[in-house]
């Protein structure tokens, strides 16, 4: 120039961003998800496991979380006022202040609700007269002396204990107080006094001045030992006959410890240290293990030892709990992490499809570069520059709202779950794009077609993979899946599995779309022929997209499946614990039902159908031949006990239950129930076993024809055998077996016509139908309040989610959610990607005469064919990696763990249909979705620019 300055040139960055600001915006939008997604599942997974620990923790019997150090009284060899001064309140809280301080990390105390002192360890029998024997057995009191009494109770009558004097171990009068429920269970009142036993000089006589109630009855302090709270009645151990008695604790004055060292009760130091969960994170369980196991019975224990005394124990239940968390947590992850890696490669996948495109749209451009003298190495740096300025802050971005979003979790992992998506986007956008161009390449190339002989580098490398893919699946179907903990074989499966499907259809599917277009090619019309011939030409079905499709079709089938699966355990759990829609019993086994009662609720609006039973348990198992042959020590066991629950009987007998029903009430129940179908015909009541008259005694020589479980049935066989039961004395015959029956978990039972019994009462009546709650309680307290109703709906809402249930319940949504978005998405990049050339095509044809309808119907006929190779592709990968994954997958711990007495039996992992399904059909309505917009939106533009003189397109 004429001043001798260069002239300015535009900022490659700006400009490029200034050029497309559609694609930047979409890109970044992509990647802000991606990234979400990417940084929220790490943290996710933290989140529950750190709440699910603390869950844990805090719903434990605090006599089993709380971690307490003991040790005897000081010995007899000491001094009598060293003995007492240890036993006193301020040397107690000294040796407890150290202890806190020495409790190692992650395990911390809770301080407000921390105790010292000293109890009683043998209980002493109190024979004061107007105590209460309800056996004749005199009660059973426990004393201690804790400190924080005045701090976690208040006092309802009376006054607080105290020490009015120094007590020594000599003293021989202390006062002490009791609680509300104590007080009105033992008939104690202020004023009353206990005496215990001394070793030397008179017994120690305890007053009581105060009835105080708990501040919080369920924290520590008063639950760590529920008898501190509440007294119990407990059976006479050594009673030869049924005989109960009175067992309690009397809570003496703080400073009140040194008067039970002369007493003959075992007295023990005691310092409690509640867990303080708030802190703990999921990450610290193993940790806390470690921890615990070292104060019980090592290290920890040591230094215990040297702050407590040389005698001094650790005791908790802290690390079964954390054990128990463990196990959960261990079983889950195999299953989440399946989602994870699952919709991670799919997102992966899509983000280099994304690349793809970009690259396709401005291959001309860096093409014309490349012509004109640009090396490889700085167009990919400008496009590694200009990526990055799009891509970097939208990772930061997507971290920062899934930290705020998932507000408990590790930050590292999540930081590099973000960086590995951005980084993925800025490497592989110019990789991708450069490789491209490694030679200048003439224009006027055919862009809508692949190649029909690929190149041999890319046969060879297709091979090496689906070699390898088949290897692994292969090693997985003959290791199994049940190993344990997350194997990342056992997770890759959906990936493995669709990698060989993709590169199987990918070299396949054009192979039927050309021998289809031949018969098509004689029609009249050219639609046809035209969409099929380049449906199998075309350049959109590439392994990519279709490998896609697949991993985010499996990996939603899989996470559906899952939920489905939850679900349906926990139908089928609250069935088998009620029996039927709704059940009315007696609240003890042997009440039976009254026939107004029966009439009155099988009457009531909502009940369809009414099946009266009647079960008695603990029926002895009659004696057979094979029993005999074993007792002389001549034949082998060969019955088949595979019950779980029934008590053994005399001379090593087993109990049964047996249960009379009505045939056809219960053929119903069983048919609407789900039951195996019942064989009601057998049990029709004629001959010998025909009904008995009102009244009547059954006689031992009667045979009755019975239903029995597999195991009963394995053990009488085919013969006759006498039972004595309360329904009357006869013999029974096995004429067919049915493996369950309805509100029954034993597996051992017989089924017999209740008409031919001597008894018939009902003892149980299962309905079904929507009866109302209130109408069926009213109806079952009106009879005497010894009935009681059980719902089928509230033992299903007893199934609740823990934290931990919860957090991976909402992850397995998320996944599915997520997989079908990014099947979505892949759909509408890999038709994105050929538009131009298809709006071409269009208006190429619409100058030979093509109507709108008919392009309408050439691009829905043409996207048909991948859009159903993909759909079917879907459902063949979603199945078969379920099929391949069920036998290591239990569902129990997502489904029924946590729940007292639900059935804990393994729940395999099921195919659900609409899981493979639905996004199956979704991807194919999408593809012809897009397809009918972009014919309509085409049919709108002008062919002009369509049609440029030179375009090679």
């Amino acid at each position: 120039m004429s001043d001798g300055k260069r002239a300015a040139s535009a900022p490659w960055i700006r400009t490029r961003l200034r050029t497309a600001p559609g694609a930047a915006v979409a890109l970044a939008v992509l990647v802000l998800v991606t990234a979400f997604l990417a940084a929220a599942f790490p943290r996710a997974v933290d989140a529950y496991e750190t709440k699910g620990l603390r869950h844990d923790i805090r719903l434990a019997d605090a006599g089993r979380s709380a971690v307490e150090v003991s040790r005897p009284q000081p010995g007899l060899e000491l001094p009598r006022e060293q003995r007492d001064a240890e036993a006193r309140s301020p040397e107690l809280t000294r040796v407890g202040g150290a202890l806190l301080k020495a409790l190692p990390a992650p395990l911390r105390a809770d301080p407000s609700s921390v105790a010292y002192g000293i109890r009683t360890m043998k209980p002493v029998l109190a024979t004061e007269p107007w105590l209460p024997r309800p056996d004749t057995v005199p009660p059973q009191l426990s004393y201690t002396a804790q400190t924080g009494l005045k701090k976690h109770a208040r006092l309802v009558s009376g006054a607080w204990p105290t020490t009015p004097d120094a007590v020594t171990s000599t003293s021989r009068a202390v006062q002490g107080a009791v609680t509300e429920e104590t007080a009105a269970a033992l008939r104690m009142k202020v004023g009353s006094t206990l005496q215990l036993p001394t070793a030397v000089g008179g017994p120690l006589t305890v007053t009581v001045t105060g009835i105080v109630a708990p501040r919080d009855p369920r924290g520590s302090y008063w639950s760590a030992d529920p008898l501190v709270r509440t007294p119990s009645l407990v059976p006479d151990p050594a009673s030869p006959f049924p005989q109960n008695y009175w067992t309690g604790t009397v809570l003496l004055a703080e400073d009140a410890g040194p008067a039970l060292l002369d007493t003959a009760t075992e007295p023990s130091l005691f310092w409690r240290f509640p867990p303080d969960a708030s802190e703990l994170t999921g990450p610290d369980g193993s940790r806390l293990t470690s921890v615990v196991d070292s104060l019980e019975s090592g290290p920890g224990l040591l230094k215990v030892r040297e702050i407590a005394g040389d005698t001094a124990e650790v005791l908790t239940g802290l690390g079964h709990i954390v054990q128990g968390n463990a196990r959960m947590r261990d079983a889950i992850s195999p299953v989440i992490a399946v989602a994870a890696l699952g919709i991670g490669s799919v997102a992966a996948v899509v983000l280099v499809m994304t690349g793809a495109l970009i690259a396709a749209r401005r291959k001309a451009e860096l093409a014309l570069m490349r012509s004109r003298g640009g090396s490889l190495r700085g167009i990919g740096g400008r496009l590694l520059a200009e990526t990055a300025v799009t891509v970097l802050p939208a990772s930061a971005l997507g971290l920062l709202l899934a930290v705020l979003a998932v507000g408990e979790g590790r930050w590292w992992p999540a930081a590099g779950a973000a960086a590995g998506v951005g980084l993925l986007v800025c490497v592989a956008l110019p990789l991708r794009t450069t490789l491209q161009h490694t030679r200048p390449t003439l224009h006027g190339a055919r862009e809508d077609m692949v190649s029909t002989r690929p190149s041999r580098r890319r046969t060879v490398a297709e091979l090496t993979l689906l070699v390898l893919a088949v290897g692994a699946v292969t090693a997985l179907r003959r290791r199994g899946t049940s190993g344990g903990g997350t194997d990342l074989l056992v997770s890759a499966a959906p990936v493995l599995v669709a990698l060989i499907a993709a590169l199987v259809l990918v070299r396949l599917y054009p192979l039927p779309l050309r021998l289809a277009a031949r018969p098509m090619a004689r029609l009249r019309g050219a639609i046809g022929f035209l969409s099929l011939a380049r449906a199998g030409r075309s350049s959109a079905g590439g392994a990519l997209p279709l490998l896609a499709l697949l991993l985010a079709l499996a990996t939603a089938a899989f996470g559906g499946s899952v939920i489905a699966g939850i679900g349906d355990a926990r139908d089928d759990a609250a069935l088998a614990s009620v029996g039927a829609d709704a059940r009315v019993s007696g609240k003890s086994e042997r009440a039976t039902l009254p026939d107004g009662l029966v009439r009155t609720v099988r009457d009531l609006d909502g009940v369809r159908s009414a099946a009266p039973l009647r079960v008695e348990f603990g029926v002895t198992m009659p004696e057979t031949a094979a029993d005999d042959a074993r007792a002389d020590g001549s034949g082998t066991d060969t019955g088949a006990d595979t019950g779980g629950g029934d008590a053994a009987g005399a001379s090593g007998a087993r109990a049964m239950a047996m249960v009379g029903v009505d045939p056809a009430s219960y053929t119903r129940l069983a048919r609407a129930t789900g039951l195996p179908d019942f064989p009601s015909g057998l049990l029709t009541a004629t001959g010998p076993s025909a009904p008995l008259p009102e009244g009547a005694k059954s006689g031992p020589e009667r045979v009755l024809p019975v239903i029995a479980s597999p195991a009963v049935a394995a053990r009488l066989g085919r013969e006759q055998h006498a039972v004595d039961t309360l329904s009357g004395d006869f013999k029974v015959q096995v004429v067919g077996t049915v493996e369950r029956v309805a509100s029954l978990a034993s597996t051992n039972f017989l089924i017999v016509n209740s008409a031919s019994l001597e008894e018939r009462a009902p003892t149980t009546l299962l309905l079904t139908g929507a009866p109302d709650p209130g109408e069926l309680r009213a109806a079952a307290d009106g009879n005497g309040g010894e009935f009681v109703v059980r719902l089928r709906s509230e033992e299903r809402a007893r199934y609740v989610n823990t934290p931990m249930q919860a957090g991976a319940g909402r992850i397995y949504l998320a996944a599915v959610a997520a997989g079908a978005g990014y099947a979505l998405l892949a759909v509408l990049l890999s038709l994105l990607q050929t538009a131009p050339e298809r709006k071409t095509l269009l208006a190429r044809l619409r100058t030979m005469g093509l109507t709108t309808g008919q392009g309408r119907r050439l691009l829905a006929f043409e996207a048909t064919p991948q859009a159903l190779l993909a759909a079917g592709g879907g459902l063949l990968t979603g199945w078969a990696t379920i099929v391949l994954l069920s036998p290591g997958i239990d569902l129990v711990p997502l489904a029924l763990a946590g729940v007292a007495g639900s059935d804990t039996s393994p729940v395999t992992l099921r195919a659900d249909l609409w899981s493979l399904a639905l996004p199956a059909a979704g991807v194919v309505a999408l593809a012809a979705a897009v397809a009918g917009v972009q014919a309509w939106w085409a049919s709108r533009r002008g062919s002009i620019t369509e049609l440029r003189a030179g375009d090679s397109r």
